[in-house]
């Protein structure tokens, strides 16, 4: 059989090249590099994802924009991620796995692209934080921008979900695990939706300006908290709880397998975002009962809210157990605030902590008003179902434009017909120096297997 497009398997191999050294790059930045990096990398996955699936539809026959594609294969594809997902060992690297076939290379590829894309909302959404606070419609971009982020990142996930749900697939890592895949997924629409209630939620701005010590407005006027639609929060707030809830039991029922565990981090995370989300739905109700004067209500609510958190609530005020939470909790409240200054490993909390400190403030500002509550334990029991607001949609893999794939209908040039990772100087490994090269061949299959699938 003569390949169609010749061209195309090193096309492919040079792209996925450049985004293996951006990778590299990436992992052995600092923390501030990381950042700015991140768009890099997002662009190179653009690139290379076309290429990556037009390969697919060559080696499994199908069309694509209607023309034809064949590929060969001289032997089986193997490739080397390292694995961002499983548990690993303290203070050492995650470990590589080397697997065959392409769908190992599809999951871990767009893998990369919903966790680069988690990673690009979780910046923005640091803005919030800046020493500078934005203004009320930078603070808007900010947050629909990573709204759009976590709803891409949903995407990617639900498509890798349904990809990885057939029985015959041999899963080979916990990447490739249809639940886990889901669970990420239920992930990423619980923290969206958090979002969506966050761009009118007046509060937490309210209490990261009173924590900021380079803002000087309260010394002019207080700030202005508008009238919320407390109830429909409430209850998109439940709605993120129950995906959180969702998330946590896919995840963590991958905590064991033969091909390895979930990361225990990421169960926790799951799990203290659903924390977050309750209790934020009981503040609004709250808010909802301090709007129609019923205060004593209204503070049974933040009592809930607390509860939810796992923080002591304000029937053990003057106890001991009050007093040793409230110092574990201001001395982790603390080192947060270190971490969201110097831009670090922040947020691992799901924002418990702030959510916190504005449920502090409510109670403080409703005590002087009123000190009568009845208990918040029937409250809780009688919380709505939620509501969502994010119509959720999946992945659909991009193509390439036809008049590239017209070009790839000419044979490569002499000088590249040989492995594309030849020149690579930036990798931990010498190249291979195997120049055994059939045009239409998927390059890295005629290379050999302990160097051409090195990736990070």
């Amino acid at each position: 059989m003569i390949p169609t497009h010749p061209s195309l398997p090193l096309a492919a191999s040079t792209h996925r090249n450049i985004l293996r050294n951006l990778l590299k790059k990436y992992k052995r930045s600092s923390p501030a590099s990381q950042i700015s990096s991140l768009k890099s990398i997002l662009s190179a996955l653009t690139d290379y994802i076309p290429y990556l699936f037009a390969v697919e539809a060559g080696l499994s026959g199908q069309a694509l924009n209607g023309e034809e594609i064949d590929v060969i294969l001289e032997r089986e594809i193997e490739m080397e991620w390292r694995t961002t997902l499983a548990a690993r060992t303290a203070h050492r690297e995650a470990p590589r796995i080397k697997s065959k076939g392409l769908d190992f290379e599809v999951c871990f590829t767009l893998n990369t692209l919903a966790n680069v894309c988690s990673l690009l909302a979780r910046t923005q959404i640091h803005g919030l934080h800046a020493s500078t606070l934005p203004s009320a419609q930078q603070r808007l971009s900010i947050i629909n921008t990573a709204k759009n982020y976590l709803l891409q990142a949903n995407s990617i996930h639900l498509y890798l979900m349904s990809r990885f749900s057939e029985p015959a697939l041999i899963v080979t890592a916990v990447e490739m695990v249809s639940s886990l895949q889901g669970g990420l997924a239920a992930l990423a629409v619980a923290e969206a939706t958090l979002l969506a209630v966050l761009t009118d939620d007046p509060y937490p701005t309210v209490v990261a300006q009173d924590r900021n010590k380079n803002d000087k407005e309260w010394m002019i006027k207080p700030p202005d908290i508008p009238k919320v639609r407390a109830h429909l929060f409430a209850r998109l707030c439940l709605a993120a709880g129950e995906h959180a809830g969702k998330a946590g039991a896919m995840l963590d029922s991958n905590r064991s397998g033969s091909i390895g565990r979930v990361d225990n981090d990421i169960v926790r995370y799951a799990s203290d975002l659903r924390k977050t989300a309750r209790a934020k739905a009981c503040r609004f109700f709250g808010i909802d009962m301090e709007l129609g004067g019923e205060t004593g209500k209204a503070i049974a609510w933040l009592q809930g809210a607390e509860e939810e958190l796992g923080f002591a609530s304000g029937t053990a005020e003057g106890s001991f157990s009050k007093g040793i939470s409230k110092l574990k909790k201001d001395f982790a409240e603390k080192r947060e605030d270190k971490k969201i200054e110097k831009s670090g490993d922040w947020g691992n909390d799901a924002g418990r902590f702030e959510e916190g400190r504005v449920i502090e403030m409510l109670e403080k500002k409703w005590n002087k008003i009123n000190d009568t509550v009845p208990s918040f334990e029937p409250l809780l029991a009688s919380m709505p179902l939620g509501r969502d607001v994010h119509q959720t949609k999946v992945y659909e893999p991009p193509t390439l434009d036809a008049d590239i794939l017209e070009r790839m209908r000419a044979p490569p040039n002499e000088d590249g017909a040989n492995s594309p990772f030849e020149n690579d100087s930036s990798g931990d490994e010498a190249p291979s120096r195997n120049n055994s090269y059939l045009p239409g061949a998927f390059p890295s299959s005629s290379m050999d297997s302990s160097h051409g699938g090195d990736y990070y």
